[in-house]
């Protein structure tokens, strides 16, 4: 280990160490909205984590009390982490989307002392629902953006309060956070994670993507979830380079010209509407003409790019979930080489990415160094990670059913893996389902197959107890908008779903061909729970709200059917 990795033990350290090594260089950078950005030193940002951490420790909270955090992506998102650290405390993240069960829940589970409410205004968040189930009487922070002008205001504490002189700094071993799993089935679960596993990434991921202190970050995926945390928090605490935030998608290309990201993480939902927007303005055809041009080729993918704001992005990842091959080349064709990366909560993110020059379309890469991966009997992917949880909050018997004997953890995926060792996931253990004719359907293989088409956004093949498979067609939003201005013919739509479904069915095995697809009628969203914030499909509640559907569509005899 080196000297300036000795003094970088926890991540809280690493927030010392830049404060005295640059004080001056900038660390965050956010919108305010109406054109107002600020910056914030290290300096500036030590300043006002010491002081919000000796409010906190004011509160006289029983020691390493768990604090909940509840905000969308924001510069103090991060410093109301590091202070509630410096205070002694634990960090439970609270997913901004949550509706208000949820929150109630994880409120009550986690037995959180105090909340830090930041960014939040209850129109593209959970805000309206999880207000009402705030806890009565717990001590609330208002971080700025913040939708409480009631509460102690951040900005007041900073300026009223002396900062914290000698924090008490964390034991490598200590707990840092409770991250609850947004889970696509039943009650979130409370992962732990202590400041080792946080931080014991940070050398496999500078052997990955080589990171320095110059790189430059959007943040915008939420920190709630460990991959943002991952990836954003921990590396920029650990390398000390520089996050921009994102004020919302409205602004997104705006914010994302002003960061010129170096490294930018992103899930397939945003590729696919950049790839889908850019086909708008210059259409397939104009582009492959412009493309085989030698000199103008390369001057109009420069160009796309720069439009974009990834002219400068040397690590384009992507996760969460596959992306259609035909997006991927075309991202690479314009100099980007889009890397998948895959991880859980349980092992904070941290277990396989795609390396530069090996990828495997379709695979999600090889192992992380210091990880081991392997195929169960019933094919599950069993994964071995240092930043692999310390268990469940209040769930023990849960980690011991969840891990085997000797030390790895069962991801509950499906996969396989190839002669160079990159993993393939094929799907998830327990969502095979079973027809009325007794055969067992993976949906996943054929839900990748039929995510190709540009207008669908998502799709969940389901067909538990029904004869034969059928699928549920979410519209992207913007095909949905054409559709209601009339810019795009419902009839033409419906005979490009058939041939789809021909074409997909001819791929198939006879048990696994879908009788027929339905068009659905509403957005699925985080929201109204359809989706798990890192925008998997909630396949319970899904198949809750349509399976009882499945025999009047059989009956219509259609090969797509429109939900009324």
């Amino acid at each position: 280990m080196t000297m300036a990795n000795a003094e970088k033990q926890t991540l809280l350290h690493c927030l010392l160490y830049w404060e005295k090594k640059t004080p001056s260089a900038i660390y965050l950078t956010q919108p305010y909205g109406n054109g107002v950005v600020k910056n914030f030193t290290w300096q500036q940002v030590g300043n006002e984590v010491r002081r919000v951490a000796a409010y906190i420790q004011s509160l006289n909270l029983p020691p390493k009390s768990n604090v909940a955090l509840l905000g969308r992506n924001s510069a103090h998102w991060i410093m109301a982490d590091l202070a509630i650290w410096m205070a002694g405390h634990v960090t439970v993240p609270l997913y901004p989307t949550l509706n208000g069960e949820t929150a109630e829940y994880i409120f009550e589970h986690s037995e959180a002392k105090a909340l830090i409410v930041g960014k939040m205004d209850g129109k593209g968040d959970g805000w309206n629902e999880i207000k009402p189930v705030i806890p009565q009487g717990m001590p609330i922070i208002a971080a700025p953006l913040s939708p409480l002008p009631d509460a102690p205001q951040w900005d007041d504490i900073v300026a009223k309060t002396e900062p914290l002189k000698n924090p008490t700094m964390p034991e490598l071993d200590d707990i840092a956070t409770i991250v609850y799993t947004s889970g696509s089935t039943g009650r979130p679960k409370g992962v732990l994670h202590s400041f080792r596993t946080m931080i014991v990434i940070t050398s496999g991921m500078e052997k990955i993507w080589g990171f320095t202190n110059s790189e430059r970050m959007l943040s915008y995926l939420p920190l709630a979830h460990v991959a943002e945390r991952a990836a954003v928090e921990t590396m920029s605490l650990f390398f000390g380079f520089h996050v921009f935030f994102s004020e919302g998608l409205e602004t997104f290309q705006k914010d994302l010209q002003r960061a010129q990201p170096t490294i930018f993480f992103s899930v397939p939902r945003l590729w696919t509407k950049f790839y889908l927007g850019v086909n708008e303005k210059m259409p397939m055809k104009k582009q492959k003409l412009l493309f085989s041009l030698p000199i103008l080729g390369k001057i109009v993918k420069k160009k796309i790019l720069t439009q974009l704001g990834m002219d400068k992005v040397r690590a384009a990842l992507t996760g969460s979930a596959p992306l259609p091959p035909q997006i991927i080349e075309w991202y690479r064709n314009l100099g980007l080489e889009l890397l998948d990366v895959y991880g859980m909560s349980e092992n904070f993110a941290y277990s396989h990415a795609c390396k530069p020059n090996e990828v495997r379309v379709g695979y999600v890469g090889s192992v992380n160094p210091g990880c081991e991966h392997r195929i169960a009997d019933n094919g599950e992917i069993q994964v071995k990670s240092p930043a692999q949880m310390i268990g469940y909050f209040k769930m023990p018997d849960k980690m011991a059913e969840e891990m085997t004997d000797d030390g790895y953890f069962k991801t509950g995926d499906r996969g396989e893996i190839d002669a160079q060792g990159r993993l393939k996931i094929t799907g998830r253990v327990k969502e095979l389902f079973k027809t009325s004719k007794g055969k067992y359907v993976a949906p996943v293989p054929i839900e990748n197959k039929l995510n190709n088409h540009p207008k669908i956004e998502v799709v969940c093949v389901s067909g538990s107890g029904e004869p034969q498979p059928f699928a549920l067609l979410m519209l992207s939003l913007d095909a949905m908008k054409e559709l209601k201005r009339g810019e795009l013919d419902k009839d033409t739509l419906t005979a490009e779903f058939k041939e789809l479904l021909k074409e997909v069915n001819h791929t198939l095995e006879d048990h696994e061909r879908m009788d027929y697809v339905v068009v659905v009628k509403e957005q699925w969203t985080m929201e109204n729970g359809f989706l798990t914030p890192t925008m998997k499909i909630k396949r319970n509640v899904i198949e809750d709200n349509y399976l009882k559907h499945a025999e009047s569509w059989l009956g219509q005899k259609q090969k797509v059917v429109w939900e009324d």
